[in-house]
């Protein structure tokens, strides 16, 4: 029986097709990581004009206010928003376990008397996530069905990302706030790279990624926060 060699004019149409074929799929895993890149840029874009475009709920009341460390300003704010009759109760959850009351009031524009009524620190928080658990608990102990929510405007999107987890039938009320300007503050690079890692950690929070451990051991039975 003949056999068709490599040169036959038989095997020529064969040839072609399989480098097609081959052509199509380098283009094709080429393009998938170039996808990926395109969509995660485009991610990145409209979080950041998210941020950008989110402002503070001027007016609005709610049972508790609840603040994540990080930041003074943050603090501050809250603290405000207290003595302003917002909410009846402030919660400023990630506290050092050192940090006492009276040293959070050398930081704030209001006396201990107007807070030490009012004001709960949680030292149990070891992350954001933290924060969302130690926020639950405080917020189902006191029967609260809403919540101002205090942080940088930067990390509101991943913090809300993990309260909504602990805090279900309970409104959340975001009050983002943005850091003030300075001399010699963060270069534009220095920000963007800032929103890229946080970017990040929003996506891995929103895909459910989490971060073990979240709480201390302070945190061990459900509504039961340290003393101040």
């Amino acid at each position: 029986m003949a056999t068709l060699s490599p040169t036959d004019p038989a095997t020529a149409p064969a040839r072609p097709a399989r480098r097609r074929r081959l052509r199509r799929l380098l283009w094709i895993l080429a393009a998938v990581p170039l996808v990926a890149c395109l969509a995660l840029l485009a991610g990145f874009a409209f979080f950041v004009a998210g941020i950008e475009g989110r402002e503070a709920q001027s007016g609005r009341r709610a049972d508790g206010i609840v603040v994540l460390t990080g930041g003074s300003e943050r603090i501050v704010e809250a603290t405000n928003l207290l003595l302003e009759g917002r909410g009846k109760r402030l919660l400023i959850t990630g506290v050092h376990p050192d940090t006492t009351l009276d040293e959070i009031v050398r930081t704030v524009p209001a006396t201990r008397e107007a807070l030490e009524c009012c004001v709960e620190l949680g030292r149990s928080a070891l992350n954001t996530q933290g924060n969302a658990i130690e926020t639950g608990e405080w917020a189902r102990a006191n029967h609260f069905h809403s919540l101002l929510v205090v942080t940088s405007a930067w990390h509101m999107p991943r913090a809300l990302v993990e309260l909504r987890r602990t805090t279900a039938g309970i409104t959340l009320v975001p009050y983002p706030v943005v850091p003030r300007r300075t001399e010699g503050g963060p270069a534009p690079l220095a920000s963007l790279r800032l929103l890229a890692v946080e970017y990040v950690k929003f996506l891995a929070a929103s895909l459910g990624v989490r971060a073990w451990p979240a709480v201390t051991s302070q945190l061990r039975e459900p509504g039961r926060l340290p003393s101040p």
